[in-house]
């Protein structure tokens, strides 16, 4: 009896542990352990050439060329599980390149991404009326993020935890009953 404990205690722990996992790959999270930071590599990105690194953010646009796809990114800071945060951290744009194709469907504006790459030669690109140098990684690993359903608490419609004719939350109303007909 206590094996069969054990062991399903062992698969409880195992699968939590492959649940919280980090998207990117172990070695290519060593490669780029010592890598710029976004913003560093912004200001020169010509300088970094190379280097492996792990960004990650939101999906601006999907492209598909000949050669391959390109996502353009707003670059965001990453978490601990490696999900990118908001937008509002943003300090700027890249470009992932891959010579595969990216469905522009799975790979639509608004998703976030995580990418872990090359840093190639930087490209210019114009937004609007303003010339701006976009880093561009070589993707050797990517992934999208599931889109998170938002949960609305009873209490968001209007009626509180116990119904429309009942105060909201704990406490019900003067001395821990209904309030009268005549309080509405």
């Amino acid at each position: 009896m206590t094996t069969r404990k054990g062991l399903l205690l062992c698969f409880a722990v195992l699968f939590l542990v492959s649940a919280c996992a980090y998207p990117i790959s172990k070695g290519l999270r060593k490669e780029a352990e010592k890598s710029p930071r976004f913003a560093t590599v912004l200001k020169s990105p010509g300088m970094y050439t190379g280097s492996v690194v792990i960004w990650g953010g939101i999906i601006i646009e999907t492209i598909n060329h000949k050669k391959g796809s390109e996502v353009l990114v707003l670059e965001t800071p990453l978490d601990y599980e490696g999900e990118p945060e908001d937008s509002e951290y943003s300090h700027g744009r890249f470009i992932a390149t891959t010579s595969g194709y990216l469905d522009p469907e799975i790979y639509r504006k608004g998703r976030k991404v995580t990418v872990a790459g090359e840093i190639i030669s930087p490209e210019k690109r114009k937004i609007g009326e303003t010339t701006y140098t976009y880093p561009v990684i070589s993707i050797r690993e990517i992934h999208i993020w599931k889109v998170q359903e938002a949960y609305y608490p009873p209490s968001y419609y209007g009626y509180g935890w116990y119904g429309p004719y009942y105060g909201y939350g704990p406490y019900w109303g003067p001395p821990f009953g209904p309030w009268p007909y005549w309080w509405y």
